[in-house]
């Protein structure tokens, strides 16, 4: 094979994510599918360096992608209060994340593949947040308070979306974990930003 062909054959392999490793395997089917999986906990140090880590693609079509997402919703629902979750949480570095939809009808989780916000709003909300992974931590956040969300389902389908409200906020929240960033940090960098509080108008309909 010419290495030009390898190349491109490299390039395409990036770009559809990788085939998943024998210890994510392993991890992803342990204790039964059909169960949900542990959540990680930034206290346990070995825990704390799969949440820092930076996360990448997934296979839409593939039998472990969707044990994973099936096992990710068990464990958020496991919770009980929960609002969201990303595949680092349950110890894999991969890009899936699920999401309340508090935008929609009855409230739904769904899930997201590859997430990628293409578009968020200067104007931003300020609320509170905490962590399914950081026990007792729980402050103040500014977040875009509309995004546009680009993602794929389980099919390969590809989707854009936009977003507003709470459920962006949960969203971006999750994206973060996607990048090894928690909330704990953030914050950090937070409070040596500036923020500018902006009055807005809505229309009057007679």
């Amino acid at each position: 094979m010419k290495p030009l062909s390898i190349f491109f054959l490299f390039l395409g392999f990036l770009a559809y994510g990788q085939q998943y490793f024998k210890s994510e395997k392993s991890r992803i089917t342990e204790g039964g599918i059909t169960t949900p999986l542990p959540i990680f906990q930034n206290k346990d140090s070995l825990q704390q360096k799969v949440l820092l880590a930076k996360s990448i693609k997934v296979k839409p079509r593939n039998r472990y992608t969707e044990i994973l997402v099936n096992r990710m919703k068990l464990a958020l629902l496991s919770t009980k209060s929960g609002v969201g979750i990303a595949a680092p949480q349950v110890g894999i570095n991969r890009n899936i994340i699920w999401v309340q939809r508090f935008d929609l009808p009855q409230k739904p989780f769904h899930y997201f593949l590859n997430p990628v916000i293409t578009w968020k709003s200067e104007t931003l909300n300020l609320g509170p947040e905490g962590d399914l992974s950081i026990a007792d931590f729980r402050d103040q956040f500014y977040r875009s308070n509309v995004i546009q969300l680009k993602y794929e389902d389980l099919h390969g389908k590809k989707h854009v979306e936009i977003i507003e409200g709470f459920t962006a906020v949960i969203a971006q929240h999750e994206i973060d974990h996607l990048f090894g960033i928690l909330i704990s940090d953030k914050i950090k960098e937070q409070r040596n930003k500036d923020f500018q509080a902006l009055q807005t108008f809505q229309e009057i309909v007679k």
